[in-house]
């Protein structure tokens, strides 16, 4: 068990979950997983929970996360600036950050070409 995370694209607005291609993969990266947190919190909780604590940790598990250029674009800033948030789990692992620093700014790099093409970008995560 852990936290396992991944971006994947949908090509049109009704493409569903069964349609989408994934394109990034992290295995307990817990600041990414507070810092998506965080996103959704400040969009309303949209596509799930209350946002309690359940079971081991918040709500936010296995909710799909749509991301938009502005919330990219500010990942990447904050990544380069080393402000991804502290955070824990009991599944989540250690601060991963430098370790997967590169893959990060990679995924920022790739999602915003898939944003500038039209196509939808999500993130998700399970622990």
């Amino acid at each position: 068990m852990g936290l396992d995370q991944w971006a994947y694209i949908a090509a049109k607005d009704n493409d569903h979950h069964d349609n989408h291609q994934e394109f990034a993969y992290w295995r307990k990266h817990p600041n990414l997983q507070g810092w998506m947190e965080k996103l959704w919190l400040s969009k309303g909780k949209p596509n799930g929970s209350s946002g309690q604590e359940e079971g081991w940790g918040s709500g936010f598990n296995g909710i799909e996360l749509e991301l938009t250029w502005d919330d990219v674009v500010q990942l990447e800033q904050d990544i380069l600036n080393g402000n991804l948030p502290h955070t824990q789990g009991f599944f989540f692992g250690q601060a991963s950050d430098d370790y997967y620093r590169d893959h990060d700014l990679d995924f920022c790099k790739k999602a915003k070409a898939e944003l500038f093409l039209k196509r939808r970008v999500f993130y998700n995560s399970s622990w």
